[in-house]
């Protein structure tokens, strides 16, 4: 498994103290939250992108993934959601990252499954994926995979695993992994207070069961990115991310096969 981190650990922080952070921490990756506040969105024009990927890259990191906000199955017209993520699609592919985080924003796989079609072409030329992260109205492996196997691009789609979504919502971790099957393609690292107090907490200290987590991706023979996702934007009391970074490379460490 590869260490990435998320720049919703830095609110405030610009890139180059994100990449700072990250090389620092042990990370062999940066997680990019897609928000003007960030610096980085789909606004950039091709001298910003350039710059992006050349900083992330000189010191020797990965750009892991695009963290976007486009809701898939949100309610109401195909036409301005597939218009968001092809452009979140086309800023992935000229900063280096491999894929792009999505909501569901909706229960109804059908209409997800049709804008993920949608793009999947312009996807597949670009060498980029749709990663449909496990939350809210799909917060469990089993919808997001229900979601994913309805939709048939398995080749520019995959499943976002974020630790404590399934878990809060009464899907254990054995539950989850089997569902996803081969459509777990990126995870997200978080600990948190309890099922219903999602208050961040450094690992090991709350409630997720990241230990039965991390076993079954290690057993499973899982390698990509584990992304640790700090959120310390939604929770501004909480300590900054460098002092969760050495309990996320540990995690890491320890479970990669």
């Amino acid at each position: 498994m590869r260490l990435a981190v998320s720049t919703l650990g830095m609110p405030g922080e610009g890139l180059d103290r994100a990449i700072e952070i990250a090389a620092g921490g042990g990370c062999q990756g940066l997680e990019l939250r897609l928000h003007p506040e960030t610096g980085v969105h789909a606004g950039l024009d091709a001298a910003e992108r350039r710059s992006v990927r050349e900083r992330v890259e000189r010191a020797g990191l990965e750009i892991s993934a695009l963290a976007g906000y486009v809701g898939v199955c949100e309610p109401g017209p195909d036409e301005p959601v597939v218009a968001a993520l092809l452009a979140d699609l086309r800023l992935a592919a000229d900063v280096g990252a491999p894929g792009v985080r999505v909501f569901p924003r909706g229960d109804d796989p059908a209409v997800g499954a049709r804008r993920l079609q949608a793009v999947s072409g312009t996807a597949g030329a670009l060498g980029c994926r749709v990663l449909v992260e496990t939350h809210d109205d799909m917060a469990t492996g089993a919808a997001v995979a229900a979601l994913l196997a309805e939709t048939g691009c398995p080749g520019t789609t995959g499943a976002l695993w974020d630790l404590l979504h399934p878990w809060r919502n009464g899907e254990p971790p054995a539950d989850s992994l089997a569902a996803f099957g081969p459509h777990l393609a990126y995870v997200q690292l978080k600990d948190a207070v309890s099922a219903r107090d999602t208050t961040p907490v450094p690992l090991w200290t709350g409630s997720v069961p990241l230990d039965e987590a991390g076993g079954l991706l290690r057993g499973a023979g899982y390698g990509g990115w584990v992304s640790l996702e700090w959120e310390r934007t939604w929770y501004p009391q909480v300590a900054p991310v460098e002092e969760i970074l050495p309990g996320a490379a540990d995690w890491v460490r320890r479970f990669t096969a």
